[in-house]
């Protein structure tokens, strides 16, 4: 009997750099060539074989609500989480830590598109090297500056992490999509202060033990009208 496969998927931010679209409307429901990016992500991680999905909520959450509502699969099982005080990325993560036991964990943000197929990522994670407890997706970015940028060993293991800085060592950046398994919470509980945010707080705690998985296909943060208008022209 398989591990069972259990997604953590963020859709809580407020989405400011994209206004005035996001004023009425959640950063996860913006559109890529008509179809919400919320949607795009659900079909993807059913497809990979995902058996439930958590949402994070807040900036518009009876927006993200009625989707969900509306959704309809046999296969993979959809939950909502409200937060009321924004808990940052990995304080998320660790309060919802019940919710992933005996599971492997995905660990994405909504507001990225992509073509990858996610089923690699998740054999790249099977076959890490023993001493790495999570894998990271990576990706060559034309805007490093903007992102957080990895430098790697021989073996592809994350040996340092900048998160946006001027003139980066690297173009190549961590697409915020992890896994894990759950033991990872171990770890996550040992960290002192609690972490807030994953990659501030969490990955520069874990240098020497992230795998990298490297894709060449098409990675976007939908974050500003920019980037939106490309990932449109793409589709």
């Amino acid at each position: 009997m398989r591990k069972k496969l259990k997604a953590l998927l963020l859709c809580a931010g407020y989405g400011t750099r994209l206004r005035p679209l996001t004023l009425t409307k959640p950063k996860c429901l913006v559109e890529v060539s008509g179809t919400p990016l919320l949607k795009r992500w659900l079909l993807e991680l059913e497809r990979i074989g995902v058996d439930e999905v958590l949402i994070n909520t807040h900036y518009l959450a009876d927006k993200i609500r009625e989707f969900v509502d509306n959704w309809e699969s046999k296969n993979l099982k959809v939950k909502l989480t409200y937060e009321k005080k924004l808990l940052g990325t990995a304080g998320t993560l660790i309060k919802n830590k019940s919710f992933f036991k005996d599971s492997t964990c995905l660990f994405l943000h909504a507001d990225n598109y992509t073509n990858y197929d996610m089923n690699l990522l998740l054999k790249a994670h099977e076959k890490r090297d023993k001493k790495c407890y999570i894998t990271m997706l990576i990706f060559k970015s034309f805007e490093p500056e903007k992102c957080g940028v990895v430098e790697l060993d021989s073996n592809n293991i994350v040996t340092r992490f900048h998160e946006k800085v001027i003139n980066p060592p690297s173009d190549l950046a961590s697409g915020a999509i992890f896994v894990f398994d759950y033991k990872f919470f171990n770890f996550l509980n040992l960290l002192k202060p609690r972490p807030k945010d994953f990659s501030k707080d969490v990955i520069p705690n874990l240098l020497g033990k992230v795998q990298s998985c490297y894709t060449s296909s098409v990675f976007i943060d939908i974050g500003t009208p920019e980037n939106l208008k490309k990932a449109n022209l793409l589709v």
